[in-house]
């Protein structure tokens, strides 16, 4: 899988994103719609937004056609357990972690048998984690033709890092989808 995560160095603090639920949700139709136009299925697997994201998506009418459903895994051990996150690599970085974020991806993609699966992981706050302050948030998704990884550093209260986060996954899978090979030209590229 290919990964697209942020250059060497501590990326810079951004405010979570401005018009609250407006913004969420039209992320979500944004996605959602996409998604559908190339019949593709999405899971989602989150750990600081605790099913924010999966309940935004819900919210948008006709979700269930791309929707498959969702994993809160709040606790490190589900991440493994459920997510089949590599044990190693949380011991060795904690959750808070890019790495991680793709896998989650990954592992609820091929639990519920989507084509997309969506993660976020991180620091929601008000204090610091595993050694990472409040605001610093991994999100990524996976598909069959690569992953995309994103690291933020959001500012504000729990409740706008958790909002910010979950625009963000939703905006990055949009992005994704923006970029993906059709599918009926996947089909008619096959082998000669």
């Amino acid at each position: 899988m290919t990964s697209a995560s942020p250059a060497s160095g501590p990326a810079p603090r951004e405010a979570a994103p401005e018009g609250g639920r407006e913004t969420l949700v039209e992320a979500a139709r944004f996605l959602l719609a996409k998604a559908e136009e190339r019949g593709l299925t999405l899971a989602v697997a989150e750990s600081l937004t605790g099913g924010e994201v999966t309940s935004t998506l819900v919210s948008v009418p006709g979700a269930s056609a791309v929707v498959v459903g969702g994993v809160v895994a709040y606790a490190t051990r589900i991440k493994a357990e459920v997510l089949g996150v590599d044990p190693e690599r949380l011991a060795l970085t904690g959750p808070v972690d890019g790495e991680v974020a793709e896998q989650m991806a990954a592992g609820v993609s091929r639990l519920m048998g989507a084509d997309l699966g969506l993660a976020t992981t991180g620091v929601a706050g008000p204090g610091a984690a595993d050694g990472h302050p409040a605001g610093t948030v991994h999100v990524a998704v996976a598909s069959p033709w690569g992953a995309l990884s994103r690291e933020l550093h959001l500012s504000g209260d729990r409740e706008a890092v958790r909002d910010g986060a979950t625009t963000a996954v939703l905006a990055l899978a949009g992005a994704l989808l923006e970029t993906a090979p059709d599918r009926g030209a996947e089909a008619a590229s096959g082998p000669d």
